[in-house]
């Protein structure tokens, strides 16, 4: 049987080096990407509180008031609706980049189990072909179950985004009526 030579094993080494580190830049831009987000969020709710609060305070009457009131609710429900969709976008981008980069160092891993088994099978003693197919055999399976897993998880992924597109859209909806009902009256 073969072995490791020390220039493959310094290279495996810095391989599994650079996926950590390209897994932990992937989670660091989105996670900035969120700091980014709610602190642009919190100057924004504070900047429209206080406008909020100088038109209810220029309010000649409670009719006024309560005109002001519902005016803002219907702009403070989009944006919440808009914050909660770009933290989904976040997420689903992050999500996406790192089985990117999983799917690649797993064709990268199956590569090289494949090479070091060939490898393996010209140098055994004969009658070793049978483990060295079962090998290939699990390897296989293992191959099917990982692209099984992948599949089940886009799907899992692009019917939560149709449920998250689906009720922003009633939210929205709903506070609209509601907004227009109220200016009805």
């Amino acid at each position: 049987m073969t072995t490791l030579n020390p220039e493959q094993f310094a290279s495996a080494n810095k391989a599994a080096v650079d996926s950590m580190l390209s897994l932990a830049n992937t989670a660091l831009a989105s996670a900035e990407r969120i700091a980014a987000l709610n602190l642009n969020t919190a100057r924004s709710v504070l900047e429209d509180s206080v406008s909020g609060t100088k038109a209810l305070m220029g309010a000649k009457d409670a009719q006024e008031a309560i005109a002001i009131q519902t005016n803002l609710a219907q702009p403070n429900v989009e944006k919440a609706v808009a914050y909660s969709r770009s933290i989904y976008e976040i997420a689903a981008q992050n999500q996406e980049e790192m089985t990117k980069m999983l799917e690649a160092q797993f064709g990268d891993f199956q590569k090289q189990i494949a090479d070091m088994l060939d490898k393996a099978a010209k140098s055994a003693p004969a009658g070793s072909d049978v483990a060295v197919a079962a090998v290939k055999s699990a390897i296989a399976a293992a191959t099917s179950a990982f692209d099984n897993m992948n599949k089940a998880a886009k799907q899992v992924s692009e019917i939560a985004e149709a449920n998250v597109a689906a009720a922003t859209n009633a939210t929205v909806k709903a506070v609209s009526s509601t907004a227009g009902k109220k200016k009805a009256k």
